[in-house]
């Protein structure tokens, strides 16, 4: 069985700084695009970043310059790192990633999320 568990959201204040964390476990062969998501009270999920297998990423333009995300793939894990973070930002942050076990199927898994408050 493989799953998906992010972790790293909370409160912080305007300008301040977090990082999120989805960690996949279980049987796994690869693990292939990754993404982290959000949506916010009232509208719809929106892609925030992805990042290919191999490391190639692209970013919406509302969080382009303040956040990077990155993966490590020994721990298969992949990272949101987010600075200057704005009001608008508060949401909840779902992780998204394209696996392939070791019976090699693919899946689509996404996360629980994890709720990321940006509040003075």
């Amino acid at each position: 069985q493989v799953q998906l568990v992010e972790s790293g959201g909370g409160l912080v204040q305007p300008g301040g700084s977090l990082r999120l964390s989805c960690v996949v476990s279980g049987s796994i062969f690869s693990m292939n695009d990754m993404g982290w998501y959000r949506q916010a009270p009232g509208s719809q999920r929106e892609l925030v970043a992805a990042i290919t297998s191999g490391g190639r990423s692209n970013y919406a333009d509302s969080v382009k310059g303040r956040f990077t995300i990155f993966r490590d793939n020994a721990k298969n894990t992949v990272y949101l790192q987010m600075n200057s973070l704005k009001f608008e930002d508060t949401a909840v942050y779902y992780c998204n990633a394209d696996v392939t076990d070791r019976m090699y199927r693919t899946f689509k898994l996404w996360g629980q999320g994890t709720l990321v408050t940006v509040s003075s």
